[in-house]
């Protein structure tokens, strides 16, 4: 029992930033985008040298060690849903845990998941926060190697579920901060529900790699602007970032 394994490259024992309240924060290896503007970028091969096995087990008296400054567990990454057995399995254990079944069960996605992996692990999880980096398929490719039909269409499948926490979009100069791109995600949004959480991100060169170097950052006024552009469309439940410029 609990011995399905996972390749973790860093645990947060304690953060305020990824998901409601403070959480116990696992990043798994390996990703399904290539992200040159990830910041995270150690945790996209399937190879680091820093990272290690961990088995549920393992992570469930971790938690239970940290548990009295708990309010959750995020798996993040790289991109969890990679390793979506173990993500089931360690979910699924927290929830049957009469010491542990009160943590919600977090997951940090950039969406590429089929409908039916996210039907197997919704049952364990509470909520999903969702990136998307853009609204046109040529650019997301551009920026993630990937299109975005799979992305989209998971948060479509997350709202319905009910398990959609928060939209989160990248805003990047000259990239995605375009008004057709706003306009892109002020449709989708319009789709989900103008209730839906959304979160900007703005693009800084942190962790970034290769030609990520040299785009511009996003500027305060930008986050404002864009948000602005938001809440004008309806859409109140916007969050901005702290920048550290």
């Amino acid at each position: 029992m609990n011995s399905t394994q996972a390749t973790v490259s860093s645990i947060l024992t304690y953060s305020i930033v990824d998901g409601p309240g403070n959480r116990f924060v696992i990043f798994l290896q390996g990703c399904n985008f290539d992200c040159a503007c990830c910041h995270n970028p150690d945790t996209i091969g399937e190879y680091n040298p820093m990272a290690r096995q961990y088995s549920v087990a393992e992570i469930l008296e971790l938690l239970r060690e940290h548990l009295p400054f708990l309010s959750g567990v995020t798996v993040s990454g790289g991109e969890p849903t990679k390793q979506l057995k173990f993500v089931i399995e360690l979910f699924g254990a927290i929830k049957v845990d009469k010491e542990l079944a009160d943590l919600s069960c977090f997951i940090d996605s950039n969406g590429y998941l089929g409908e039916s992996g996210w039907e197997s692990v919704l049952p364990v999880t509470d909520g999903v926060m969702l990136d998307i980096k853009s609204f046109d398929d040529s650019a997301h490719r551009e920026l993630t190697t990937k299109g975005n039909l799979k992305s989209l269409q998971s948060a479509r499948i997350l709202q319905a579920a009910g398990k959609l926490y928060e939209l989160r979009f990248l805003l990047v100069p000259d990239k995605t901060d375009s008004d057709a791109e706003l306009d892109g995600l002020i449709e989708f949004v319009g789709t989900l529900g103008l209730d839906t959480r959304i979160k900007l991100n703005a693009f800084q060169h942190h962790g970034v790699r290769a030609e990520a170097l040299e785009w511009e950052k996003m500027s305060e006024e930008g986050v404002d602007r864009a948000a602005e552009r938001l809440r004008a469309a309806g859409i109140e439940n916007v969050i901005t970032p702290v920048l550290y410029l």
